[in-house]
């Protein structure tokens, strides 16, 4: 994990995922104080004329990472794992706090505004991406009223 403060996500795509599945306004959330996972969230657009599904994620900052969605069971949200995000050609899928999502499990070191971490997506069609996100700090971001809890 560097500290040279991008703004937006470095992305390397391979093979036909460039022309397919685009990454926007990717970002990974700072680890809390003492706190051992962490969130990550972008946008993805399919400009492609099929259905691409993200089926897994990779990271080195981490010991495990997994997709998830947030869901209301008995009037509560319940974060659960899903074995894949779909895509649909031509459409768009928000990756954002509250909704589906990247989980970040066991931090291997505590991430603060200005790291990135790095990102392996795995798709369907046996295509990988490797993103470098930028880390925020939602927290000071929430003290001013532009944060959104997780």
């Amino acid at each position: 994990m560097k500290k040279t403060g991008l703004l937006c996500a470095v992305m390397l795509l391979s093979g036909a995922a460039w022309a397919q599945v685009t990454v926007s306004e990717g970002y990974v959330r700072a680890t809390p104080p003492m706190g051992p996972n962490t969130a990550a969230f972008m946008q993805l657009e399919n400009g492609g004329d099929q259905e691409r599904i993200l089926v897994a994620v990779s990271s080195p900052a981490a010991e495990k990472v997994e997709l998830h969605s947030v869901q209301e069971q008995d009037g509560v949200m319940q974060m659960r794992p899903v074995d894949g995000i779909p895509v649909p050609a031509g459409g768009k899928v928000s990756l954002q706090p509250g909704g589906l999502h990247i989980m970040l499990l066991g931090v291997k070191q505590p991430l603060a505004e200005e790291d990135e971490v790095t990102l392996e997506l795995h798709w369907d069609n046996g295509d990988t991406e490797q993103l470098t996100l930028p880390v925020r700090d939602i927290r000071a971001q929430m003290q001013y009223g532009h944060g959104h809890q997780h």
